[in-house]
Parts: structure tokens; sequence; C-alpha cells
């Protein structure tokens, strides 16, 4: 089975998605932290990325974790303060 046309609604952003938007949507085109939670219960995605990753992108895949929520506002903020001072 190609699980890449597979669709299910994405909690980040709210809308349908493909699975195969799921595995290169991460920073550098890396697959989604939430990979393994979302489609778990569609295929054995775990298998699917193992099989697809080097064992080395598969740890940090495992290990990955979202930004805390006050680091990414906090990000935000100054990234509008770099451009409002430059405008």
């Amino acid at each position: 089975m190609d699980p890449e046309p597979l669709e299910r609604r994405c909690p980040r952003l709210g809308g349908d998605v493909a699975f195969g938007y799921c595995k290169v949507c991460g920073k550098g085109k890396t697959p989604c932290f939430k990979v393994f939670d979302c489609w778990w219960e569609r295929f054995d995605v775990v298998a699917h990325m193992r099989a697809c990753l080097s064992p080395d992108e598969f740890d940090a895949l495992c290990a990955s974790r979202p930004r805390p929520k006050m680091a990414s506002l906090l990000e935000v903020i100054r990234q509008a303060r770099e451009r409002a001072s430059q405008g």
C-alpha cells in the first residue's frame, strides 16, 4: 500500500493534508513531529518511516518535540520588531 496519497485532517493546520506532505513539512524538509500520532490508525507509519529514513533520521524523528508555545511566541514578537525597525 502506498500511503503517500492518503489524506486526513491535520491538527496543526486545521485542514486536510496528504501523508506525503507530512513527510516533508518539518524544518529542513523533515517529517512532521506529529507524524506518528496522526497516522498510526491508518497504517503502520512507524515501519514506513523506518524504511524511508536513515537510522539517525528515524531516531531524530522519534526524539523530536514541538517548540514550547512561549518560545514560538517570543520568536514571532522578535521577528515583528525586526520588521518594524527596518520599515
